[in-house]
């Protein structure tokens, strides 16, 4: 696909944030906060995640079957987020930082694309409307219901994986431009929906504590341990501006990690 047609390609970025949303930018995934609380709850979800890392279920089954477990009308979903869910305290910083330095940042998401515009612009403000793309999962009514009804909505999954949403998708046309067109990429994530990602881009940021940092050290993939988009920050900051590259700092996260880190 040419650079022209890609969204993230408009202004010719020579970087690109991809990003992870639920638990990511935000201090809690949206998905279990509705699951845990309106839905079939923590153990059930827990144990999801659990069957999906070790290969018995897929994620796509896993977080249909949460997704199901919520009957509360869709609205109601999104009043319920919009006063629960925060976002991380940097991000921002981030953002303002990277809309002025031309580093496109994209939401590639799990979750459902109303659920993560309405936290967006509530949390980030009315410039990530346009600001931010997302390329995510969407919802739509039951046979004969409304989404605003109770048991009225479903998830529609982005594609046919067997994530439900296969992240690496949308990367991969960025990574396979000519090596005069293609960006340095950067992707942040948490968890299980992020293991489709986490081999695509050039420097990979796991949050500490999480299931992508124990996918990652099962399947020898480096990473950079984030707690907050703090360190994002100064790190990209950093590579932009040339003090260093994504190999050395991607390198040096990863040795650092295995010298002194844990899984937990």
């Amino acid at each position: 696909m040419p650079s022209s047609t890609l969204p993230a390609m408009k202004t010719s970025p020579k970087f690109i944030f991809f990003s992870d949303f639920d638990g990511t930018i935000t201090l809690r995934d949206s998905n279990d906060y509705l699951t845990d609380n309106l839905g079939y709850g923590q153990t059930l979800r827990k144990q999801g995640n659990a069957d999906v890392l070790h290969n018995k279920i897929s994620f796509r089954d896993s977080f249909q079957g949460m997704m199901d477990s919520v009957k509360t009308p869709y609205d109601k979903c999104i009043e319920i987020l919009l006063e629960n869910i925060k976002l991380d305290p940097y991000f921002k910083e981030f953002y303002d930082w990277a809309r002025a330095n031309n580093v496109p940042v994209v939401v590639l998401s799990s979750g459902m694309v109303p659920i993560i515009r309405a936290l967006l612009i509530h949390l980030v403000g009315e410039d990530a409307r346009e600001g931010i793309q997302i390329v995510s999962n969407d919802v739509a009514p039951r046979e004969g219901k409304s989404i605003n009804e109770e048991g009225g909505w479903q998830i529609v999954f982005h594609d046919d994986s067997h994530f439900g949403h296969d992240k690496s998708i949308e990367i991969r046309q960025y990574a396979n431009l000519p090596d005069d067109q293609r960006p340095t990429m950067f992707y942040a994530g948490d968890g299980v929906s992020d293991l489709s990602a986490a081999k695509e881009t050039d420097l990979l940021f796991a949050k500490k504590g999480h299931d992508l940092v124990s996918y990652c050290v099962k399947e020898n993939v480096p990473f950079n341990v984030f707690e907050d988009w703090s360190s994002i920050t100064a790190t990209v900051k950093d590579i932009v501006s040339g003090k260093t590259d994504v190999k050395k700092v991607a390198l040096e996260g990863y040795e650092d990690f295995k010298k002194n880190g844990n899984t937990k």
